[in-house]
């Protein structure tokens, strides 16, 4: 879609600056994600056996990151979310044109999104 990484940056910063504002009450220790170096808010609910993730973040580029893993799995199954596959994330070239430290994040993000959708999971099960 876009023929170099700067135009790549700002349609993340952009989809970053769509993402609707999270209720500053979620913005809690509890709904960090651990192991990204900007702090990053994510919340899960689950509505008519699908999850929706909200999120925020307090830098541009971490947000229009968490903003594309929102629009791949919010509005998913939790199972359809524990079982997809990410590789599309290697396939579009984001991970190697982002720092260590943030490409450490997006994986932190994935892992916490598949880690709500195992307990939505579990719970649906029970």
């Amino acid at each position: 879609m876009f023929d170099d990484w700067m135009e790549r940056y700002e349609h993340m910063i952009d989809l970053g600056k769509s993402l609707p504002l999270i209720d500053p009450a979620l913005k809690s220790e509890d709904k960090l994600i651990k192991g990204c170096q900007s702090k990053v808010w994510l919340h899960s609910e689950l509505k008519d056996q699908h999850i929706v993730f909200t999120a925020d973040s307090d830098a541009i580029i971490t947000k229009g990151i968490v903003a594309i893993l929102i629009r791949v799995f919010s509005n998913q199954t939790p199972e359809a979310i524990v079982q997809a596959d990410t590789k599309f994330i290697d396939e579009i070239g984001l991970k190697e044109h982002l720092s260590p430290t943030r490409a450490n994040g997006l994986v932190s993000m994935v892992k916490q999104m598949k880690l709500y959708a195992i307990a939505y999971q579990a719970q649906l099960n029970q």
